[in-house]
């Protein structure tokens, strides 16, 4: 009520002496008294903060006050934050206008599908119900989207994806440009997929599989993906990427790298004959040990160095780069002696089987002997011999000593002239793969997920795949913007002795990032995960005030 208020209220009283004005804020009380209307001052409100000035005006008012607990009742809390940062990387990079440039109800769908692969990567049903735990929904106007809207956008995106490739190549990819190429497998959960076939196991799981071939710029962006039959093997995949690079990317002149599974000689013809596309790769075990028998490899030429360029008939045009790593060759000398303790261990058991008369036959004890060996790969280290009702072996300490001459070594070959690349970029080059690697681990890791793959339609196999190099695009650049923030290294690492050929190390600063753990600013490291989920405790709360007369949330 305001009867014990009447008269009540704030005054300023502003008063200039020379070149200051003095603000005074008094609580006062009109009256009247014989016909007149007089003031009381009551009290000097000029010692407190003006919020409880404002505080005490509005109440003198009428209005009541109560505690924000009480006054708001949270309705809704969804989380906003890590939403909010994804979508602003989206909005930096012109992702949207470079898949469609004008707005749709698809493109929506298309971002908001990008969004969650790389917050909470689900199937399609799963996400449509995540959107709803988020503004994502909101902020895009899908609430009552449904898993149909979700396909037929995948659809949508699918019949976009070589202008957008073509797109991503004219912002990435220039003329003389690294391009780096490899295939990974994912296995399909189901039977209907054209796709799936069997093939090549890598993942060390059974059942049906599909490949598929991504292309990523020297850095590790992505820049292209297909999708081949589960059956198709990895050197077979190149001719539709040098297609994809002459034909829809327009690009004249590039080097593509690829491992020696992948840029087989057939390949390397094929590649010379087309013109106009350099290459990078690796010789095998079996052709550099041929190169050391005929003299071209010298081992004499790594005792004072770990790179130099040789010339060999077998590769008429083309540079031989050969690098000696010790650290390899020390990993691959321990590796070597282990397999071949453990071979030792398990022949001993059959030659104790053999003697003691559990194992006889010529026959059963070459079989036996095959499933050792299959395991370690270890027999040409070994000399048998195989009898009725007899077994010996030994170590065959000549060509040990042969192998381990090779420990270490390995030969690089590129048809790009030395004008264009010294010997150490060759090495920088083929070494870049490990960017493409890195691709491979995030999509096919948990960040992605682009497996197991649900889809029974061949489309849509392919556009779950490029839904997920899109987003892996996002997450490239996300990461890349928030180094300082995680425990990468903002150096990209640096090499002993500034030599290529040895490994990579952490630089000071990673090394310190990870030792201390906080920033300078007192904030702590992150990894990239543990870096979304504190943003997703950003929440945007639907709030209400309940209805209660003439009162007012407190201002804080």
């Amino acid at each position: 009520m305001r009867t014990n208020l009447s008269g009540l209220y704030v005054a300023e009283i502003r008063r200039k002496y020379k070149d200051r004005v003095y603000v005074t804020h008094l609580l006062r009380r009109s009256y009247r008294e014989g016909g007149k209307v007089k003031q009381q001052t009551l009290a000097n409100l000029s010692a407190l903060p003006p919020e409880t000035r404002e505080l005490i005006r509005q109440s003198l008012r009428g209005q009541r006050f109560l505690p924000v607990e009480e006054g708001l009742e949270i309705v809704r809390s969804r989380s906003h934050g890590y939403v909010a940062a994804v979508r602003a990387m989206i909005r930096r990079l012109g992702l949207m206008e470079l898949i469609a440039p004008q707005r749709c109800r698809e493109r929506d769908l298309i971002e908001a599908l990008l969004v969650a692969r790389v917050l909470e990567p689900q199937t399609k049903l799963a996400t449509t119900r995540w959107w709803q735990t988020t503004t994502l929904a909101e902020d895009l106007g899908l609430e009552g989207a449904t898993e149909d809207e979700v396909y037929a956008a995948m659809d949508w995106l699918l019949a976009r994806q070589p202008q957008i490739e073509a797109r991503l190549a004219r912002r990435h990819l220039g003329e003389g440009s690294l391009v780096l190429y490899d295939v990974s497998a994912s296995h399909d959960e189901g039977t209907h997929c054209p796709l799936a076939a069997f093939g090549h196991n890598r993942e060390g799981r059974r059942g049906k599989r599909q490949i598929w071939g991504l292309m990523t710029d020297e850095e590790g962006r992505p820049i292209a993906v297909e999708v081949f039959p589960g059956n198709t093997g990895d050197p077979s995949t190149v001719e539709a990427q040098v297609d994809k690079l002459k034909e829809r990317f327009g690009l004249g002149r590039v080097v593509l790298a690829g491992d020696r599974g992948m840029l087989t000689q057939a390949r390397i013809e094929r590649l010379k004959a087309v013109g106009g596309i350099d290459w990078v790769s690796a010789l095998r075990a079996p052709a550099i040990r041929r190169l050391a028998e005929q003299g071209s490899l010298q081992l004499s030429l790594f005792d004072e160095q770990d790179l130099a360029e040789i010339v060999s008939p077998d590769f008429p045009g083309e540079r031989l780069i050969v690098c000696r790593n010790p650290f390899l060759a020390e990993n691959r000398a321990r590796t070597r002696q282990e397999l071949l303790e453990a071979t030792e261990k398990r022949l001993q058991a059959l030659a104790r089987r053999v003697a003691s008369g559990r194992l006889k036959r010529k026959e059963k004890i070459g079989q036996a002997l095959g499933r050792i060996l299959a395991r370690s790969r270890m027999g040409k280290h070994f000399r048998f011999h195989i009898d009725e009702g007899a077994f010996r072996f030994e170590r065959d300490e000549a060509n040990i000593r042969e192998e381990a001459a090779l420990d270490g070594l390995y030969v690089l070959r590129t048809s790009v002239p030395k004008e264009r690349w010294e010997p150490e970029q060759v090495v920088r080059g083929y070494k870049s793969l490990s960017h493409a690697e890195r691709a491979f681990r995030t999509l096919k890791g948990v960040e992605l997920r682009v497996r197991p793959i649900h889809h029974r339609l061949e489309d849509r196999v392919r556009a779950h795949t490029f839904l997920c190099l899109l987003a892996y695009y996002v997450e490239w650049h996300l990461r890349e913007a928030w180094r300082p923030l995680l425990f990468d290294d903002e150096e990209g690492g640096r090499h002993l002795d500034d030599s290529p050929v040895r490994p990579a190390v952490r630089s000071p600063g990673a090394l310190r990032k990870a030792a201390t753990q906080p920033r300078p600013n007192g904030q702590p490291v992150h990894s990239f995960r543990t870096l979304l989920a504190e943003l997703g405790t950003v929440v945007r709360n639907v709030a209400r005030v309940p209805a209660i007369p003439n009162c007012h949330p407190l201002p804080w």
